[in-house]
């Protein structure tokens, strides 16, 4: 895999080289239509070898996904011991797995006694979880077992460039969670002349919360036939599907949802930090650019995590624009794990940021880590529907997840506008 993504990467960079060949000559002399064509035809392999990319690197972290992902996500071995240890240790784990899988593909029906104990017993924290908790057995729900949470959670990241830049944190309750906030940027200290009393400066204390709503991937029916086919992952499917229905929606809640009866996004209200001129109600300039990194303060620049986040037919105009030395802006990456750039910062395709267009915030600019967080409440469940599809040899599947998202720092990111006319 790493020298199939550093081959791909190889290849993009000598056509990247060629197409700029053919702009650089066409800076002095129109190009020939010979050369015209084999300049479109050395965008396009940019455009699908970048594609392909993202697809390689998709694979690798899905593929790279393992208990120790979901239960420590700094991959820390110890950390992920002690909660393997919580959880009933990597025997209590296997056994609630082995057996969800049975459930998953046989209903309830065929369950051992053995195995029902452990589906009701959980693998949470080894309570019995009841129908007014966070599961509901008695209705053939379960809590999803690390592995399958974690493909899904990945998938879910995947559809959702919102999760893969917020700060995302789980709690177990769906209680809401309030934090203080302060913003004393505005006051400074002073000099004490001698034998004069130190004059007051308030801090002033606000207060912000986030709440949980509960997400669903709608039904998915299974035919029996699927289901009995030991050939296919059916797990790796089922996880996939879920996961894709309810990254798409909460992408696009965390994204620009309204705030009310759903999320708030980043996008919403974000702070406006450069306007385009009159006319570019489609297009964005370098100038705009650099204004628009330059209207994040310095303390969240230098933070290390600041990105543009656009969608991709706006990444399509970027990349054709140049700096004052006519350099391109865009500057691709040669190396596996180092990301394209833009003007020197990364980028992250959101499909959910709007199309360049009048009046619209159509770029992010910023801290996207200290700027959204995103709130998950204890684990994703999975009901299984045996009997109302039963005429169908069918079995229907849904997931639960409860999330919420809203802006914390509303100072780390800015947001590019384009002219109104």
């Amino acid at each position: 895999m790493p020298n199939r993504l550093q081959s791909l990467l190889d290849k993009r960079a000598t056509a990247w080289n060629a197409a700029q060949e053919f702009q650089a000559r066409g800076d002095d002399a129109p190009l020939s239509a010979e050369d015209r064509s084999a300049w479109e035809e050395a965008l396009a392999e940019v455009e699908t070898l970048s594609q392909e990319i993202e697809t390689e690197e998709r694979h690798a972290r899905l593929s790279a996904v393992d208990y120790t992902q979901v239960v420590a996500a700094n991959g820390d071995t110890e950390e992920a011991e002690e909660a393997r240890a919580r959880h009933g240790g990597e025997e209590g784990v296997t056994a609630y797995s082995n057996a969800w899988r049975s459930w998953l593909r046989d209903g309830t029906q065929d369950l051992t006694s053995e195995e029902r104990n452990v589906l009701r017993s959980g693998w949470v924290d080894g309570k019995e979880l009841r129908a007014q908790g966070v599961a509901t057995g008695a209705a053939g729900g379960y809590v999803v077992p690390p592995e399958f949470r974690a493909k899904m959670v990945e998938t879910m990241k995947f559809y959702g460039a919102m999760r893969q830049v917020a700060e995302v944190i789980t709690t177990a309750t769906g209680a809401t969670l309030p934090w203080p906030t302060n913003d004393d940027t505005a006051n400074v200290g002073a000099i004490l002349g001698e034998n004069t009393q130190v004059t007051e400066q308030d801090v002033t204390l606000g207060q912000q919360d986030i709440g949980a709503y509960m997400y669903t991937s709608k039904l998915v029916r299974v035919s029996l036939q699927l289901l009995q086919d030991s050939v296919l992952d059916f797990e790796t499917w089922l996880a996939r599907k879920l996961g894709e229905r309810i990254g798409r929606i909460q992408n696009t809640h965390f994204t620009t949802g309204t705030g009310t009866a759903q999320p708030e996004g980043v996008q919403t209200n974000a702070v406006i930090g450069k306007t385009g001129l009159v006319g570019q109600t489609t297009s964005v300039t370098y100038d705009d650019l650099i204004d628009l990194v330059h209207s994040v303060d310095p303390a969240y620049r230098n933070s290390g995590r600041v990105q543009f986040m656009l969608a991709d037919s706006t990444l399509g105009s970027v990349r054709k624009l140049k700096d004052t030395q006519n350099r391109p802006l865009w500057e691709p990456s040669v190396q596996a794990g180092v990301p394209d750039k833009v003007v020197g910062y990364s980028y992250i395709v959101n499909q959910d940021m709007p199309a360049m267009a009048a009046n619209a915030k159509s770029i992010l600019f910023g801290d996207f880590f200290a700027g959204y967080l995103i709130r998950d409440v204890s684990d994703i469940q999975t009901l299984r529907l045996s009997e109302r599809y039963a005429d169908f040899l069918q079995v229907g599947f849904l997931a639960f997840a409860r999330t919420d998202g809203t802006p914390q720092d509303t100072a780390a990111i800015r947001a590019y506008r384009n002219s109104a006319t």
